[in-house]
């Protein structure tokens, strides 16, 4: 569970990451917004330097969790209920992911 976790932290970075720029480029606002998204995409490179596989490894199963807070994301922030195809995805890339993650070593 403490992989998966960290693996939700390092999502949570990265959509913070890009979500800031987005807000200053589509809707006007601050342009101080890259400050903290700057210092979030900083955090999330660091957080994928403490997952204890191979880079290449973390990055695939790290797409699967990263689709998942994506979506709750589009959920609690913007306001948009999840449809039952992105629930479906999200499954996919969840089962993909664990996989990936929690192979036998």
């Amino acid at each position: 569970m403490r992989i998966f976790f960290l693996y939700v932290a390092t999502a949570i970075a990265e959509i913070v990451g890009c979500y800031l720029p987005y807000l200053w480029l589509r809707q006007g606002r601050s342009v101080a917004l890259l400050i903290p998204a700057a210092l979030s995409l900083a955090a999330f490179a660091w957080l994928l330097t403490l997952h204890p596989n191979a880079a290449g490894r973390v990055y695939a199963a790290y797409g699967g969790v990263y689709i998942c807070v994506a979506l709750i994301w589009l959920w609690l922030v913007e306001g948009i209920s999840p449809t039952r195809w992105d629930l479906a995805g999200v499954t996919c890339s969840l089962l993909g992911m664990a996989i990936i993650a929690f192979q036998p070593r």
